[in-house]
């Protein structure tokens, strides 16, 4: 029987010729194996499909009767990986802590598992009665975050 271990293998296998990177292989009830990747420039349906065919040519009859889904990680889902986050630095992001508190701001920088975003929120300054707007920076941990995701604007 077919497990992850096998499958990331061969994906890894003709990953590294590619620009992509693996997001996620889960196995569905219906007994469909869905592979994720991602690609910073988008994924191509043709390469998705080039990474299907090879997983079929390389697992041939161990795939028994699983159905292959071979797709992107898809816009405005929550990151899974580390590299989903380099790739949308400078993007404008939604960020939901695990204490409910959700924000949305520009995605500055990623180093190691931790993430920094600038959101603007208002701020008592010296001097001036009123709160004032103003671009703060707040770090996050990729575990410690319900979710972060792009956030698609539309302008």
């Amino acid at each position: 029987m077919i497990n992850k271990e096998t499958i990331e293998t061969v994906v890894e296998e003709w990953l590294k010729d590619n620009d992509y990177f693996l997001v996620d292989i889960t196995f569905a009830d219906d007994d469909r194996i869905v592979i994720e990747i991602d690609h910073a420039d988008g994924v191509w349906i043709e390469d998705c499909a080039t990474l299907s065919r090879f997983l079929q040519e390389r697992l041939g009859d161990e795939l028994g009767e699983y159905e292959l889904e071979v797709g992107s990680a898809g816009l405005g889902q929550p990151f899974k990986v580390a590299q989903q986050y380099v790739n949308h630095i400078g993007d404008t992001v939604e960020v939901l802590g695990l204490d409910g508190i959700k924000v949305q701001g520009v995605l500055k920088s990623v180093e190691g598992d931790h993430f920094t975003v600038t959101v603007k929120e208002k701020q008592k300054q010296e001097g001036k009665k009123r709160p004032v707007m103003m671009e703060v920076d707040k770090t996050y941990s990729m575990s410690g975050v319900k979710y972060a995701k792009y956030l698609l604007a539309f302008k």
